[in-house]
């Protein structure tokens, strides 16, 4: 990750199922044991106390995984606690271990613990304490991939314009790193640098820019004996970028090396639209499902079948799951993402890190506890096996009209169907519910007004759909009524619109202006960014226009936004902007 919140490339297909078991087998192989030393004949011998390394990287790679990301901590600017995470501990690595992960990865931003001239000296108590979490979780039996981090767009953006000068902070970075780590076992993998980006040169230039640091990095630790002889090391292409023209690029910097010990590394946050819900991405849908897909597919045929093992250093989703502002993808459509995710990357034959955050998302770092546990239950779930989903996990139930059969298409994802259950009373199909050609799915009438009760507005029951395999479906029976949008004023600082969401959720907003072009500050498409041009307030009934989408807004033009709500209700609004005061008025129904 660049930043805290930052924005992906657009970035997933494979060897089948034999590859799978030989994987799962190579993880339990990898469970015990300890560090992997040189020995003749290509054999591995073991020294106590850390993670058993197989020999063949592709074996390594296997058996890293999962793994998970040690986000915003040592990667962060300026110090380790600066981006509200506590400081990593030995007991956060156990916790880890104990969650079923494998190996971990440690971003380590650098830049501002060593000195921007030459010789760049990195802080001796820095590096110190760069080896002693490094050592917390080698101490925990867990692979570690420490890197250069978010210098990549601090000083090494800066190649194409000082190309001496940032050559020569990487290689003293890089020959400082490897003179202090030098004697860590071999569990210990490196990593060249994140996402290395190149804003101002040419495609060519990046190329040639990045494969000179790749191949920098590789001569450095090298050179620098002791374990880094035949350790094991990781190569990202432009960006991190999965696409076709990049991982070309680094295949042929990989095989010019002639290193066995070598590993590909690429980042996905899925489909961009949908990762962040914009232009319409509300759903995981196909367009969604196919960017995976392919991405994966590429890895597995650039990399893998080629005998290079990939290793994907982040996934996860770039507005989800943030629970300090209200949620941007809906629930169930980005559990479909993480369950296919895993399913994917098994087949590809990848090893994945989950990108963790801290504070806002998955684990907590102070208590120790995942903020939320069902989701990290699909995750775990989608590395060993499918579960079966649904078209959504909700079905809306009007309250102002007569109560009618609704219908969901299930996904079985290789699974059977084994039956709907309300709490501990399984449903009876016939009576509670149709089941048409095996995946078309119909709650009855009768069903429903009982499920409804006294039909408040919101989730009335929760069902489980059950599969041969994997997780049980939840769907929440949901009464609500289409949203009501009232007139109100404002300013381009602060413009809220009065909302009785009547148990209904926002999906997205569309903007236009009368001409048919595009409002607002995303101009490429009339679906503007949730949680940035707007956002539900729930409690408060409210529905804000952020300060960015009014500013750019044209002076004295009325646009005319569109509301999507989840129950496929749709509301028209008309907003103008005049000087420093904003006027919103509801369309009515015609």
């Amino acid at each position: 990750m660049k930043d805290i919140r930052r924005p992906a490339h657009h970035r997933s297909r494979g060897p089948g199922r034999l590859a799978g078991l030989l994987m799962a087998l190579l993880v339990v192989l990898g469970l015990s044991g300890s560090t992997a030393i040189a020995a003749p004949g290509g054999t591995a011998q073991q020294a106590a106390g850390t993670v058993r390394v197989p020999a063949r990287a592709m074996d390594a790679v296997a058996s890293m995984q999962p793994s998970w990301n040690l986000g915003n901590t040592l990667d962060a600017i300026p110090d380790e606690t600066s981006w509200g995470n506590p400081k990593a501990t030995r007991e956060l690595f156990k916790t880890i271990r104990a969650e079923g992960f494998r190996s971990v990865r440690i971003p380590v931003t650098w830049s501002d613990h060593q000195s921007a001239t030459a010789p760049y000296t990195v802080d001796a108590a820095y590096m110190s304490r760069v080896k002693q979490v490094v050592g917390w979780a080698l101490a925990e039996k867990l692979y570690v991939v420490l890197n250069v981090h978010h210098d990549s767009w601090q000083w090494i953006d800066d190649m194409p314009a000082d190309h001496d000068g940032v050559l020569a902070r990487f290689n003293s970075t890089w020959t400082q790193i490897s003179k202090a780590l030098r004697d860590e076992p071999r569990a210990l993998i490196l990593e060249s640098v994140n996402e290395p980006v190149f804003e101002k040169a040419t495609a060519e230039q990046k190329t040639k820019l990045l494969r000179e640091l790749n191949t920098s990095f590789h001569k450095i630790v090298r050179s620098s004996g002791g374990g880094n002889t035949d350790r094991l090391l990781m190569m990202s292409t432009e960006g991190g970028t999965p696409s076709q023209n990049l991982m070309d690029d680094l295949y042929t910097t990989i095989k010019s090396l002639n290193d066995r010990n070598l590993i590909a590394t690429v980042h996905y946050y899925s489909w961009y639209p949908f990762s962040v819900n914009i232009a319409g991405g509300t759903h995981y849908d196909d367009a969604a499902q196919n960017d995976l897909n392919d991405a994966f597919a590429r890895m597995r045929d650039t990399f893998v079948a080629r005998g290079i093992p990939v290793y994907l250093g982040e996934y996860g989703l770039l507005g989800w799951p943030d629970h300090n502002h209200p949620s941007r993808v809906e629930r169930g459509e980005a559990l479909k993402y993480y369950e296919h995710l895993g399913h994917a990357a098994r087949l590809a034959g990848v090893t994945t890190a989950l990108w963790d955050p801290g504070v806002w998302a998955y684990l907590n770092r102070e208590t120790h506890k995942w903020t939320d546990p069902a989701l990290f239950a699909w995750i775990k779930s989608s590395w060993t096996t499918r579960s079966g989903t649904a078209s959504f996990d909700k079905v809306f139930v009007a309250k102002s009209s007569p109560i009618t059969a609704k219908g969901l298409t299930l996904n079985l994802n290789g699974t059977k169907f084994r039956g709907l259950w309300h709490g501990k009373t399984k449903l009876v199909e016939g009576r509670d519910y149709t089941l048409f050609d095996k995946t078309r799915l119909t709650l009855t009438a009768r069903t429903l007004t009982r499920l409804t009760g006294d039909r408040e507005y919101g989730v009335n029951a929760t069902l489980q759909a059950r599969f041969s395999r994997g997780l049980p479906w939840k769907i929440d029976v949901v009464t609500y009524d289409t949203p009501v949008l009232s007139n109100a004023t404002g300013t381009p600082e602060a413009f809220a619109i009065p909302t009785k969401y009547q148990g209904d959720l926002l999906a997205t907003m569309e903007a236009t202006y009368a001409d048919g072009s595009n409002a607002g500050q995303t101009s490429w498409t009339p679906y503007q960014e949730f949680n940035m041009a707007f956002s539900p307030d729930y409690p408060k009934g409210t529905i804000i226009l952020k300060p960015a989408f009014l500013k750019a807004l044209r002076d004295g033009e009325s646009a005319t936004l569109t509301f999507h709500f989840y129950s496929g209700a749709k509301l028209k609004y008309k907003v103008t902007k005049s000087g420093d005061s904003v006027t919103g008025t509801a369309v009515k129904e015609s």
